[in-house]
């Protein structure tokens, strides 16, 4: 071992010392304040004297729950701080740092040695830094420049020096493997280490790997809304959810990981990116995908399409009559064009058009919908939209005072009391004693008596009415919706522009839905922002930040909703244009219509355009499959080139795969994917290949990423890689259509270190430009 090498691994072994002290005095702290936390909760009612005599009494009483309360929430407070932190001591027991800068001050002539490592750790008299978090200004110069000078920003100002060296390391269990002196910001040695590696069930974080373009994207922290174009396996995911570590330790005292939502692709893809922020120390922000806030929304209404269905439609029903009249539907109501015009169509209810339900009482009308309608519409006409639906609130409300007072001395109330059983009684005595103070002598006559029950029996029976009120379950939003549809004609008056050639069919089929209580995916949003503008946007101001990765796959539609519904969060966009897979793509987002949210002033962008997903071949294969592909950059990282085989029927194709899957595994693979163009050829082709040792098949509801052989459909895999990819069948007959380029090429990427390619008869003609090594089965 040469001097410098011992001299650090010197350093290593005193830094392992100190964290193995801290995990032992913080091991006692945890379980003492544990012990503290199960005694306060075992003994709280006993320290508190409970006594409700006087005022006085009433508030002592009041003030020691309140410190009781205060103790047991600072006591859990302590456990959990401490309880993180033994969890981020632990793991940088394994890799205590990861990189190096020898840093001049501009001033000084001292060099500073800055060790960087995935969080902070201070010698033992807490004065000196052993250990810079990742994040903090000065672990910016690591990932941002090669040796010369430097700049750095903290809270104070810009802090100008001079980097002298920058060194990495790479150490597993407290012993330097290797160590590099490198101008780079990251050495293609570490990467070439990490990159080479088999996956595993979960991403996991890339602090000892981030680029300098990377970088930008964890670091920015200006405007309102940033944009990441990334190439397939850029890191462009990795890199945000990094980013949302950064915000977390640079706001923490202004920004908490529940005030942070992230708007995934599907279930599958949350658990994959579940372990990023826990490796870094950080709480999970809220995941959640778009489909499951629209049921959640919409489902005790409708039986709503999801986008996988509607995919799934897309990419198998061409044969369908109506399949033409569909992929218009999608793509007319993806656009903002329509989102104007369902703001256009709110307007005009102001004068005309809002529907009603009428309100029974006792299975007889209590108001109907035409006079709800006269009284919106021939009173306070002067008040805004929102303040008219007010107002009809209270006098609906004020409608069910009036009943409740006649119906009081109605015969049925008294029959009603008549029938009360023994066991009800005695619970409508128990309710009025604990929340009125009723006492017997409150039941001490037959009429008084009476009228308490009876006012009881009343008011239980008018409940359904003030919730139906006070949820507006009186507005018609359905039928209001189906207006827009049920005369073709009619939309000319909220309209700019131009319908679809297939109107008149859009509106038959939209209209069969909703009759039938079912929501097209694509009207999903669009009614919901309809409903929203009736009844008042029901916004979340509490959320800070909101990340929307493969946002090619969000319409311009739903961004427009997304902005109004988080109106203080600024938000993080992630996408790839070529892999924009679903119907609506010509009415795709895209630079503009993302810049047009918050403005140019508020907006920017950052390209990623180099790869470090898959091999060089890998990467030189599929960039030939897109437009522009020629700007996607390979890292340098060799590997075996794709190969494409050709065979002549479906049964010597089941063959070949199997037989590779067993070449594959032997060779130490641990995630294989089989991918389909869609659900249907995945079923199918997991019931013929289910004989394959422990094969499993991914649906659009799994909930956890899979490590062995899967049989996945294309739109299933975005955002996940493996380790092989096998593309099922990539012949003409399947993949022919030039709507399909994008899904092939998604498909395509998620290879890490090996992509074969099959194909029955003709190759698809997305090929025709590219070279893989083809044999002929």
């Amino acid at each position: 071992m040469n001097t410098e090498l011992r001299q650090e691994q010197e350093r290593l072994d005193s830094v392992m010392e100190t964290i193995t002290e801290q995990i032992s005095k913080i091991e006692d702290e945890t379980s003492r304040h544990r012990k503290e936390v199960v005694n306060i909760r075992k003994h709280f009612w006993n320290d508190v004297k409970v006594n409700t005599d006087t005022f006085d009494d009433y508030l002592e009483t009041i003030i020691g729950l309140r410190q009781q309360a205060q103790a047991l929430s600072v006591s859990q407070s302590t456990h959990r701080h401490a309880f993180n932190r033994l969890s981020v001591l632990h793991r940088m027991q394994e890799v205590p740092y990861f990189g190096r800068i020898d840093f001049i001050e501009k001033g000084t002539s001292e060099v500073e040695s800055i060790y960087i490592g995935v969080s902070t750790l201070m010698d033992t008299t807490g004065e000196n830094f052993l250990i810079y978090d990742w994040r903090a200004p000065i672990s910016s110069i690591y990932y941002d420049y090669p040796p010369g000078p430097v700049e750095y920003v903290t809270p104070e100002g810009v802090i100008h020096g001079l980097l002298d060296q920058k060194w990495q390391y790479i150490i597993r269990g407290g012993v330097i493997k290797s160590m590099f002196d490198t101008s780079l910001t990251i050495g293609d040695e570490i990467l070439q280490q990490v990159l080479g590696k088999g996956t595993d069930k979960h991403m996991h974080s890339i602090v000892a790997t981030i680029q300098q373009e990377q970088n930008r994207i964890i670091r920015h922290d200006h405007g309102r809304l940033l944009i990441v174009q990334g190439a397939a396996g850029s890191g462009k995911t990795s890199a945000a959810l990094q980013r949302i570590a950064y915000l977390l330790y640079k706001y923490r005292d202004w920004i908490k990981a529940d005030q942070i939502i992230l708007f995934s692709p599907n279930a599958m893809f949350n658990n994959y990116v579940s372990r990023v922020l826990p490796e870094l120390g950080e709480e999970n922000m809220q995941q959640v995908t778009f489909q499951e806030y629209l049921d959640h929304r919409l489902s005790h209404a409708f039986q709503v399409e999801g986008p996988y269905e509607q995919l799934e439609y897309v990419l198998t029903a061409s044969n369908d009559p109506s399949y033409w009249t569909r992929t218009a539907s999608i793509r007319f109501k993806a656009s903002t064009h329509f989102f104007e015009t369902i703001k256009t169509y709110r307007q005009s209810l102001e004068l005309s058009g809002m529907l009603f339900k009428g309100i029974k009482f006792r299975g007889k009308p209590f108001v109907s919908a035409k006079q709800i309608s006269e009284r919106f519409y021939n009173n306070d006409t002067s008040l805004r939209f929102h303040n008219r639906i007010e107002k009809l609130m209270e006098w609906l409300n004020e409608r069910i005072d009036e009943t409740e007072k006649l119906e009081l001395t109605k015969p049925w109330v008294q029959e009603e009391i008549e029938l009360l059983s023994k066991e009800e009684y005695q619970k409508v005595y128990t309710h009025l004693q604990n929340e009125h103070g009723f006492t017997e002598d409150s039941f001490d006559d037959y009429e008084r008596e009476s009228k308490i029950l009876g006012r009881m029996i009343v008011r239980k029976k008018l409940k359904p009415l003030r919730k139906w009120v006070r949820t507006l379950r009186f507005v018609d939003f359905t039928g209001i919706y189906k207006q827009l549809f049920t005369d073709p004609t009619r939309i000319k008056l909220w309209i700019e522009g131009k319908t679809p050639e297939e109107w008149e069919e859009i509106c038959l089929s939209t209209v069969k839905m909703l009759n039938e209580g079912k929501l097209f995916y694509e009207d999903a949003t669009p009614f919901l922002l309809l409903k929203e503008l009736i009844q008042g946007f029901q916004t979340n101001v509490s959320i800070k930040h909101v990340l929307v990765d493969e946002a090619q796959d969000y319409s311009p539609f739903q961004f427009e909703f997304l902005k109004r519904l988080f109106p203080s969060a600024r938000m993080t966009v992630l996408g790839d244009f070529n892999q924009a897979i679903f119907a609506h793509a010509s009415e795709m987002v895209d630079f503009h219509t993302l810049t047009s949210l918050y403005g140019p002033d508020k907006t920017d962008a950052i390209n990623l355009t180099r790869s470090y997903r898959s091999t060089k071949p890998i990467v030189e294969f599929t960039r030939r499959l897109v437009p522009d592909g020629e700007r996607i950059i390979a890292f340098e990282r060799d590997g075996e080139r794709p190969v494409l085989t050709q065979l002549s029927d479906r049964a010597e194709l089941h063959r070949c795969i199997a037989s590779k899957v067993v070449d594959l595994q032997k060779r130490h693979y641990n995630t294989i994917a089989i991918i389909c163009k869609s659900a249907a050829e995945s079923a199918a082709a997991y019931e013929v290949l289910s004989s394959v040792e422990e094969i499993k098949l991914v649906k659009s509801g799994s909930i956890e990423y899979e490590q062995g052989v899967v049989v996945i459909p294309a739109y299933l895999a975005k955002g996940i890689e493996f380790d092989a990819v096998i593309i099922y069948d990539a012949s003409a007959q399947i993949y022919g259509d030039e709507s399909l380029r994008r899904l092939f090429y998604t498909a395509c990427t998620r290879a890490m270190h090996c992509l074969q390619l099959y194909s029955i008869g003709e190759p698809s003609p997305f090929l025709r430009n590219v070279t893989p090594d083809i044999t002929r089965g």
